[in-house]
């Protein structure tokens, strides 16, 4: 029998205090730049046992201007801008070269937190992201070395057939270049932190760029 969809939702819950706790957050005690406070969430994501506190969700828009959203790994974080990696002639990779502006959510429920950063994306020089994927496992490089993604699948045979030679050449070669590997980075315009809190007060600071670096302005919830 198929399950009730509306009377599953009905029985869930958000930051249950079983899995969750809710630090407390004062956005007047926060950095002048969005940077360090990433870090250390981030950081603290992954101390309180989030599973995978680097993944993200990455919205880009298509041709039309309709929006697009998936899950994505984060490469690195610093001053150039927030980093994530795809083949450019991947679906996003597309979206991306037609209207380089996107945004990225974080979502770490175990404390109750989210980042939300939207600003311009550009690539970085292919020898970067050539040493970004080698610096990663065989695995991540056989993925990138199997290609066409987001193009029409034949058949599951057609994929593995592929993926075992990409896994056997990333294997012998791990050097081995994937040229349409791209490694993107969003310059944030914005970066918002959300702080959950028991009694729904939820904290939200926003950081916007200025022309003398950020403006610091806390949202109502």
């Amino acid at each position: 029998m198929e399950p009730d969809l509306h009377e599953l939702l009905r029985t869930l819950r958000v930051w249950d205090p079983a899995l969750t706790t809710l630090p407390p957050f004062d956005p007047g005690a926060a950095p002048a730049a969005p940077l360090p406070l990433f870090a250390r969430w981030l950081a603290e994501a992954a101390a309180a046992g989030q599973p995978e506190p680097h993944t993200m969700s990455l919205a880009t828009t298509d041709a039309e201007g309709l929006p697009d959203a998936r899950i994505v790994m984060l490469h690195g974080a610093d001053e150039r801008g927030w980093s994530f990696a795809t083949h450019a002639h991947s679906r996003k990779g597309g979206q991306l070269a037609a209207r380089p502006y996107a945004a990225l959510v974080f979502y770490w429920p175990v404390l109750g937190r989210q980042v939300r950063v939207r600003g311009p994306v550009t690539a970085a020089p292919a020898e970067e992201a050539q040493a970004d994927l080698h610096a990663r496992s065989t695995g991540a490089l056989a993925a990138a070395l199997t290609g066409r993604q987001s193009g029409v699948l034949g058949s599951a045979e057609e994929l593995a057939r592929a993926s075992d030679e990409a896994w056997r050449r990333a294997r012998r070669e791990p050097r081995t270049p994937a040229p349409s590997w791209t490694l993107y980075r969003l310059r944030p315009d914005e970066v918002e932190f959300f702080q959950g809190e028991a009694h729904r007060r939820h904290a939200r600071l926003r950081y916007r760029r200025v022309d003398t670096g950020w403006a610091r302005e806390s949202l109502w919830p």
